[in-house]
């Protein structure tokens, strides 16, 4: 704990300059003779710091000294390349300033970590945007996203896919696809982890073709000892962009139409983003608009929406009585199918 609250102090000092006593306390969450401890024991050490009293005073290293960051640990230099992978610097316009940042950081480390640092940025990737697929209660390919507004689902263990994707070896996997109970296997070679939207898929080929497996549907999984069989040259950022867009670009082929009530509206539009093909229009034909208030028309809009297959429209049962589809037919005879179902349930005396 010490020795890493000594390098923290000498790397605010180097990026700061001067700092008061307090603000160091404050910042270490250590008390101000702490700091003036540790400061005693850095100089003591050799590290040319010191201090300045009176109102503009504080404590400071002289002039020209610098450190590299050989205090940093190898998790620690994994984690900067971790959220380095996020991709959200193309939209600023620094993508560029990212890969110089991180061409100096490697550079600063320790010989040891380098490998460790670099293997993570090509083996975990993070993409903080949802997806915008349409919701489907089909397995998507690879398996990818859930309908929106699914239920949570527990947290994932990904000691043994993270092992595999960092030694190289093929993987057996039980994993159950969506809609389905039973489980399959399959041996895969993993590429890396991806977290999107907080979201853990695991990016593999199997058979030598790229498959997205969700990290929370994988029942258990074991490492073999058979060298795991990428191929060449392909990357795991290259992977996850071909499975993504075969995630995203699925056509929506059944298009529905359904009212729903204002007060409902809201919540509606965010768990149905992915699905709505425009805006709603209230019930005088006119577009919902956030000025308007809920009860205008005749307390309904109406919703258009597209989906993959047609069993997706079961989603919309969330709304219970709120929500009636219109068209078509067929997406109507599915809604009262599993509303019948739900109430064949619930039917007979509570237990």
């Amino acid at each position: 704990m010490k020795s890493a609250r000594l390098l923290s102090i000498i790397l605010l000092l180097q990026t700061r300059g001067r700092v008061p006593a307090a603000e160091l306390a404050e910042r270490l969450e250590v008390s101000t003779r702490t700091v003036y401890r540790d400061i005693e024991a850095l100089s003591a050490a050799g590290v040319p710091v010191y201090a300045e009293r009176g109102r503009h005073g504080g404590i400071a290293l002289l002039p020209g000294f610098r450190t590299d960051v050989t205090g940093m640990t190898t998790d620690e230099a994994r984690a900067l390349f971790i959220l380095a992978a996020q991709g959200a610097h193309s939209a600023l316009g620094l993508d560029d300033a990212l890969r110089s940042a991180l061409r100096k950081v490697m550079a600063a480390l320790p010989a040891p970590h380098r490998p460790a640092a670099e293997l993570t940025g090509r083996r975990i990737l993070v993409d903080p945007d949802k997806w915008t697929t349409r919701p489907s209660s089909t397995a998507a390919p690879g398996d990818g996203p859930s309908g929106h507004g699914a239920a949570a689902r527990p947290a994932v263990d990904l000691d043994v896919l993270h092992t595999a994707v960092f030694t190289d070896l093929r993987l057996r996997i039980h994993y159950r696809h969506s809609g389905e109970t039973r489980l399959r296997t399959y041996t895969v070679d993993p590429y890396g982890l991806v977290a999107k939207a907080g979201t853990w898929y695991l990016v593999a080929d199997r058979r030598g073709r790229p498959q997205l497996f969700r990290a929370d549907r994988v029942a258990s999984a074991a490492l073999t000892d058979v060298p795991v069989r990428r191929r060449a040259g392909v990357e795991l950022a290259e992977v996850w962009q071909q499975l993504r867009r075969q995630v995203e670009d699925r056509p929506a082929d059944v298009r529905v139409t359904a009212r729903i009530r204002r007060e409902r509206l809201d919540l509606a539009v965010r768990i149905l983003g992915g699905a709505l093909t425009g805006p709603p229009r209230t019930g005088d034909g006119h577009e919902a608009g956030d000025g308007e208030p809920a009860g205008a028309g005749d307390g309904w809009a109406t919703l258009e929406l597209a989906y993959p297959v047609l069993p997706a429209v079961r989603q919309l049962l969330q709304f219970g009585d709120s929500l009636e589809v219109l068209a078509p037919p067929e997406a109507r005879r599915v809604m009262a199918e599993a509303a019948a179902a739900v109430t064949a349930v619930y039917a007979g005396d509570t237990p």
